[in-house]
């Protein structure tokens, strides 16, 4: 089957090779273990069942998990195996099951999802480059969706990730989000159901930064759900955007953190810039990720 799962509608066959985002036909995961750094309402007390998936369709170039977004490294799995992996995360206490960078493999883990049926919520952590008619493979088996909305202008998405259409595609998903998730419920402070948006400020770009919340106040009004991040850490390979180089300023903070408050968002999580530390990111060492072959 030709994958056209995301904006970029590759049209490869990934049996016989892999379109932009590098994964293969069947699923593969890098790690697999409880996460305490998500949002509060995500992680919870014991973590969050975090399943990092291999592969990326939006790619951007700074990325922090560049070893498995870039590099792809992870190992091949079964169905059955992720299912045991989702079993082993909630026997060790995990608040949700976390599907990080699931988009190049939503339509197989629709399937995954229907048969497993998932006892705690399922969260879609995802980079917010979705087409709605994949989202929309996912109904009702998704609780959460965890959405970035990254780049408000055309040159820095195509800049820092090849997708001129990024804002315009995210907007678009994050739509269908919230029609699949209209409302966001708590229980004991935990999300079990509804949309969670999140944006990384970027050094140099909180000009974008204004924008988006700007159109999420608009569109969406100031209960909406907002994750306002500040861990923005130098990696990967940025040559040629200098700006990408350095760690975001106590400047460009406090005015991303003004326009969070002036726009009277009631519902936000603001990330402290000490967030901005490699030790935080978790190691891709296929953890969690089981080593026999299913039957």
């Amino acid at each position: 089957m030709r994958c056209n799962a995301c904006p970029r509608r590759c049209n490869v066959d990934r049996a016989e090779k892999a379109g932009f985002c590098g994964a293969p036909e069947g699923l593969r995961v890098a790690r697999a273990a409880l996460h305490e750094w998500e949002e509060p309402c995500i992680s919870g007390k014991n973590g969050s069942g975090t399943v990092f998936f291999s592969g990326c369709n939006l790619g951007c170039i700074f990325c922090q998990n560049a070893e498995i977004s870039h590099g792809r490294f992870g190992k091949d799995i079964t169905d059955l195996q992720l299912m045991r992996i989702f079993d082993d995360l909630i026997e060790r206490g995990a608040e949700n099951l976390n599907l990080v960078t699931p988009t190049p493999f939503a339509e197989r883990l629709s399937r995954v999802l229907r048969e497993y049926r998932s006892p705690v919520p399922v969260v879609y952590n995802c980079s917010g480059y979705e087409l709605p008619e994949t989202l929309r493979l996912l109904e009702g088996l998704v609780d959460v969706y965890l959405p970035d909305l990254k780049y408000s202008r055309a040159q820095k998405a195509e800049r820092y990730a090849q997708t001129a259409d990024y804002y315009p595609a995210a907007c678009a998903a994050i739509a269908e989000m919230k029609r699949q998730r209209p409302r966001d419920v708590f229980e004991n402070g935990m999300l079990k159901e509804g949309v969670l948006i999140r944006h990384l400020i970027l050094p140099g770009n909180t000009n974008s930064t204004i924008e988006i919340l700007e159109y999420l106040k608009e569109t969406y009004g100031d209960e909406t759900l907002v994750s306002l991040m500040a861990q923005y850490t130098p990696c990967g390979e940025t040559p040629d955007c200098p700006e990408l180089q350095r760690r975001i300023t106590e400047r460009e903070y406090q005015k991303a953190l003004d326009a969070l408050l002036s726009f009277g968002f009631k519902n936000a999580y603001v990330q402290e810039l000490s967030s901005a530390d490699a030790a935080f990111i978790p190691p891709f060492d296929l953890t969690g990720i089981p080593k026999e072959d299913a039957t």
